[in-house]
Order: structure tokens, then sequence, then C-alpha cells
């Protein structure tokens, strides 16, 4: 889940059971692991690798769990993994991206290709969906971080294309392919910020109500618990109240 959504969707992990938070922490650590083979095994020098990090401690993933993954690395334990993007309609014509670590590319399409099957979507051909989205580095600071102004300022200082603040914080957006520069440069400004991430950002929403609103959380969280998929984006607009019905 994604675009504005974004914090939804965490917001949407934490709330499950252990054992799913256990399987988002086990994506978390295949990616660190992966970030640290192939590059150095020190964030410090490997920004792939610090990003993951910092995904992970936004999610509250222990320090134990980050330096084994980064660990199982060093010690050449890895399989070879390899980063494919799907694409493809949910309900209501939404587009959905689909970012997978897999070592058979083969098992994970086709388990790709039968959830969107199974719950009123489709896949569809590379493009069809991403032109929908821009990719960006996203980073965050609470609302404590400083005031509208400020955060602002730093952002521009820091070399980043937008900021979004409400009383929830500062959601700030930069290019993605400058992301590490503008969050080193904003760190010294403001300090550690909560997350950073690159995202999949939809250019607009598409809007989805009554019974369709179920079917697309379905395939939406059916595509986000198969082991091989580390994260899904879509340009859904639902309601606060269809999203009430669905969480009562």
């Amino acid at each position: 889940m994604a675009g504005h959504s974004h914090a939804k969707n965490i917001m949407h992990r934490k709330g499950k059971s252990d054992a799913v938070r256990s399987k988002v922490f086990s994506k978390l650590a295949r990616e660190i692991t992966v970030a640290a083979k192939l590059g150095m095994p020190d964030p410090a020098f490997n920004s792939r690798l610090r990003l993951a990090v910092n995904n992970a401690r936004a999610l509250s993933m222990p320090r134990d769990n980050i330096e084994r993954a980064i660990k199982k690395a060093m010690g050449g334990e890895t399989d070879t993994y390899e980063e494919i993007r799907y694409e493809g309609f949910g309900p209501g014509g939404v587009g959905i991206l689909v970012e997978v670590l897999t070592d058979n590319r083969n098992r994970t399409a086709a388990n790709v290709r039968t959830v969107f099957a199974k719950n009123g979507g489709n896949m569809g051909e590379t493009g069809s969906v991403s032109f929908m989205f821009d990719r960006l580095g996203e980073i965050r600071y609470p609302a404590s971080a400083g005031s509208e102004d400020a955060i602002m300022e730093a952002a521009i200082e820091a070399g980043a294309e937008d900021v979004e603040s409400d009383a929830d914080g500062h959601v700030i957006l930069t290019a993605f392919e400058s992301l590490n520069e503008v969050v080193e440069a904003l760190t010294t400004a403001l300090g550690d910020p909560k997350s950073t991430a690159i995202i999949w950002r939809p250019k607009s929403e598409t809007p989805v109500t009554g019974d369709a609103v179920a079917t697309l959380m379905k395939l939406i969280d059916s595509l986000d618990d198969d082991d091989d998929v580390q994260n899904v984006w879509a340009n859904y607009d639902i309601s606060d109240e269809d999203m009430a019905k669905l969480a009562g």
C-alpha cells in the first residue's frame, strides 16, 4: 500500500499479530542482508544498507536482529536474490506495484499472478502501471522537530523538493537519487529522522468505494503476506468512513 497511504500501511502492519510482525522483521532482515552483501557491511559506507537499517529501526526492529542480518551477509550464508517489480491492477482499476526479492523467479511470478487473479485483479505488462507513479525519497520527522517554516528552510537548504507538514509531523520529499545526501544534510540540521524510504508516490489517485474496498484490501494484504514481497504500492483513494467500516 502506498502513495499517501504508506503511513497507513505501517500502522496497519503494527496493528497485526506478533506472527505477522515477525514476518515484517524477516522481510526487513532480508533487505539488510542483501544490501550488506552487495556493498560494504558498514552502513556508513553503504547507502542502501543505511537506508535498510533506518527503515528497520523505524519499525522498531531489535538491534540484535539488524546486526545478525548484517553478519549473515558477511558470513556468506545468503542465497542469490533477484530484485523484480511486478505491475498490475486491482478492483476499480487501481494501479499496483509489487517489489520482490526472490531466489526463484518462476515461483514468485506464479504466486503473485495467483494472488491478483483470486482477488479481483490482473497482472499487467512492465510499464503499464509505473508511469502512474513518481519514484521519490521520503524523509519523515516528528512534529517536535521544528515548526513548518523551520523544516521548510532546512529542507530547501538540503536540496529537497517538497515538504508536507501537519499535526502528525513533517514529510520531506526529494529525488530518490539524492535521498542519502539530503538525509545527511537534514540530520546535521535537525537530528536523526524518524524514517527514510524510497517510495512510489501516485501522480493521481483512484477512488474506491463500497464492496471494492474489502476486495482491494484483501488483494494488498495477500500480496504483502507473500514471503518474497518486500513492498506493495497502490494509487487508491479510500475515505476514512470506508476504512473505518473495514476495520470494524
